[in-house]
């Protein structure tokens, strides 16, 4: 059945930028962030997507990526999936040949996502208080390509994620991403838990905040 172009989404903003997490960190990309999220990690730093944006077609939404020239899109919150239609907009998005990128909180199942899009899923941990909002059954549908994110703001967040990450054969599944809660945990302090304890995690320092600090659309 043809997608319809025509459905609309509520957008909080669609911007060009550098690519700040990840492993495309570094490069250009559009992000589009859509409306809303079902959860409140403490640490959250897109509150201001949690109402407001306003209404676009998916038609529309593909008009205003197009003139960037950039072959990469993320789509992000927020939780983009709280919105139905953002399954569509993932599907046009790689219809259109980009190479699409999905940052969601993993509380909505993604088992319904294009499988040509690459998931990054934020795993909750304790330190977010959104742990129990989890749903674990996602973590078992990443690929090699994939990423499982989670962002830690302490040495017992670090330690919970080492279980997780074991318990669901993460490091054998996909890539694993830690990264240290913005000017809560020292950058240092998490190099150091991941070489103690040997864990095949990968460091992950979120770039967009070196250069530009917590300004929003950048």
């Amino acid at each position: 059945m043809p997608l319809d172009l025509n459905a609309p989404l509520r957008i909080s903003e669609i911007f060009h930028s550098l690519q700040g997490e990840a492993d495309t960190a570094g490069l250009a990309t559009v992000f589009v962030r859509l409306t809303g999220c079902p959860m409140r990690c403490v640490y959250c730093d897109s509150a201001y997507a949690f109402s407001g944006g306003k209404k676009l077609t998916i038609a529309k939404i593909l008009e205003t990526v197009q003139p960037y020239d950039c072959g990469m899109v993320t789509v992000t919150g927020g939780e983009p999936l709280a919105q139905p239609g953002a399954f569509n907009l993932l599907e046009a998005l790689c219809d259109a040949g980009y190479q699409v990128s999905l940052e969601t909180g993993g509380a909505i199942k993604i088992d319904a996502v294009d499988p040509r899009v690459k998931m990054v899923l934020d795993v909750k941990t304790p330190a977010s208080k959104m742990d129990s909002q989890q749903h674990y059954g996602n973590l078992d549908l990443l690929r090699k390509h994939d990423i499982a994110k989670f962002v830690i703001m302490d040495k017992d967040d670090f330690d919970w994620s080492e279980r997780i990450a074991k318990q669901y054969k993460l490091f054998e599944r996909c890539q694993v991403f830690y990264s240290p809660v913005y000017q809560k945990l020292k950058e240092k302090d998490l190099a150091a838990f991941i070489l103690d304890s040997k864990s095949k995690a990968r460091l992950q320092i979120q770039l967009h905040k070196l250069l530009w600090g917590e300004l929003e659309g950048v």
